[in-house]
């Protein structure tokens, strides 16, 4: 074989190690997103542990001084299985309580400086079929056109098709192809007494990754079973966020990013405040925006009003509209809502598509997740609730959920705050939910002159509605509070340049809940 060609045979390997390594770092930057949280601040570090891990993994590479090609095999092979069981190790270390975080920036570690030592060790392999600026030049070159397309694959096709579970496996076989065609094509390089071991070892991590795929989903659903007390009956992994819905006789809950988003049991204690209040507001109900809301209860509660005409739901996630359409659980839930035929369901993110429509509404209902990041903080800010009030017909309301009164105070007046700080008079309401503990929203109107909020909707006939729970009496228990014995600080208005939402919840004493 020519020198060009096992020239070509290096930078190929580099190219696919370019796709694999940016891939895991995204892999393994989704991963610490779900189970510790902050997405933003969990990207930006592992990307960053990942990056300065390769630096190190360059530096450590001087060491290495005789049979570099065998070398280059070793730590291909090595990174092949660990990047296809990084996500299996995670979820069953998870399952058992052991410090997950911890786990996650180890093995970006290990997989960043194994990442690292290839570049420069291909680059003194390749050093002996091509001249130094040619050398160093195309083998980077090649590293760097792999992390686009690798980008590229995690985006379109590993964590919307393949998801965090079989992405690494993808990963690892791309690593270990590699290095079993390098290892191939330069035979003649490997010492003669080394060979029937290499081709051992070969055998064995193909074997390996092969049993891995097949044994993976079954390991990692006993592991998620675990941090469930309840049998899990659905388990999706979509591009945005993990889905799960658990059993326990007959009643269901639903889990998004292992955090709770309602149960069977008293989702109409959530649902019921949510919608009915904010909806007796309006003197003319005739089109009704929904921003979240993808389980389909709330656009369930809103059916009962025959004037309504038109019901957008603005559900980030397909798969979730998806199932709230077409799964019997929640369909039975929703009451088959979602395929009414006065609703129509738009996937796109809420803020572009708020800051986007030419509609008027009568009434927004925002049933979003609460503000534990950056990116769901911009849904809670001033700017956000400015262009829905530029979205509202003049006599429309505006209604949130607005997390905890009480597990995180803060929070919840910062949202009440921000409201106002957009031109609108609030009402604050909360309840006890069973699952949930207590809950609150927040109900917003153009700043009136007549009535207070809370007087009229005291002076609100809620017998015309069909509720489980909901009625005249217990709106008088949901619009009163006592004094503000929680809040201790100031609170500033949440806006996009000064996010001060998200800090203020995560802050809030949770470990209560």
């Amino acid at each position: 074989m020519t020198k060009k060609s096992k020239s070509n045979i290096l930078k190929a390997s580099l190219f696919a190690t370019g796709v694999s390594g940016i891939v895991a770092e995204y892999n393994l930057s989704t991963l610490a997103s779900y189970f510790i949280g902050d997405s933003i601040i969990q990207w930006t570090l592992i990307v960053s542990t990942m990056l300065f891990s390769m630096g190190l993994g360059s530096r450590v590479s001087k060491i290495f001084q005789n049979n570099l090609l065998q070398k280059f095999i070793y730590i291909e092979f090595t990174l092949s299985v660990i990047v296809a069981f990084s996500s299996l190790i995670i979820f069953v270390l998870y399952s058992r309580s052991i410090h997950t975080s911890i786990l996650i920036y180890v093995l970006s570690i290990i997989i960043g400086m194994l990442i690292g030592m290839e570049i420069p060790l291909a680059i003194r392999i390749n050093d002996q079929f091509e001249s130094l600026k040619v050398n160093v030049a195309s083998i980077i070159e090649k590293d760097y056109y792999g992390s686009l397309v690798g980008g590229v694959f995690f985006a379109f096709v590993g964590l919307p098709f393949l998801g965090i579970t079989y992405t690494p496996f993808i990963l690892g076989i791309i690593n270990f192809s590699v290095a079993l065609l390098v290892f191939i094509i330069l035979w003649k390089e490997i010492k003669n007494s080394l060979k029937k071991y290499w081709i051992l070892g070969a055998i064995s991590i193909f074997f390996v990754l092969i049993i891995g795929i097949f044994i993976t989903k079954p390991i990692i659903l006993h592991s998620e079973q675990k941090r469930y007390k309840d049998k899990i009956i659905l388990s999706e992994q979509s591009k945005y966020q993990k889905i799960i819905i658990t059993e326990w006789k007959n009643e269901h809950w639903l889990y998004l990013n292992n955090n709770l988003q309602l149960s069977s049991i008293d989702e109409v204690l959530y649902h019921e405040p949510l919608v009915h209040p904010a909806a007796k507001l309006c003197s003319n109900l005739k089109n009704v925006l929904v921003l979240g809301g993808g389980d389909g209860c709330a656009v369930r509660e809103l059916l009962k009003y025959k004037t309504i005409e038109n019901i957008t739901v603005v559900d980030l996630d397909p798969l979730m509209t998806e199932l709230g359409k077409t799964n019997n659980i929640l369909v039975e839930l929703n009451n088959n809502s979602l395929n009414n035929s006065k609703v129509k369901i738009v996937n796109q993110d809420a803020f572009k598509f708020i800051e986007n429509t030419k509609q008027f509404y009568d009434l927004i209902i925002i049933d979003l997740p609460d503000p534990r990041n950056i990116e769901l903080n911009k849904l809670y800010t001033q700017e956000f609730y400015s262009l829905c009030k530029r979205a509202m017909t003049a006599d429309a309301t505006i209604v949130t959920q607005a997390g905890s009164p009480y597990y995180a105070t803060s929070a919840f007046e910062c949202i009440n705050l921000s409201i106002q700080s957009a031109g609108f008079e609030t009402l604050k309401i909360h309840n006890q939910i069973l699952t949930m503990g207590e809950w609150g929203w927040i109900i917003g109107k153009r700043k009136r002159a007549h009535l207070s909020l809370k007087e009229t909707l005291l002076n609100s006939d809620f017998s015309d509605i069909e509720t489980k729970w909901l009625n005249n009496e217990a709106i008088h228990q949901i619009t009163s509070f006592g004094k503000n014995f929680f809040l201790k600080d100031s609170i500033e208005v949440n806006k996009i340049h000064n996010p001060t939402l998200y800090r203020y919840y995560l802050k809030g004493n949770w470990s209560i809940y």
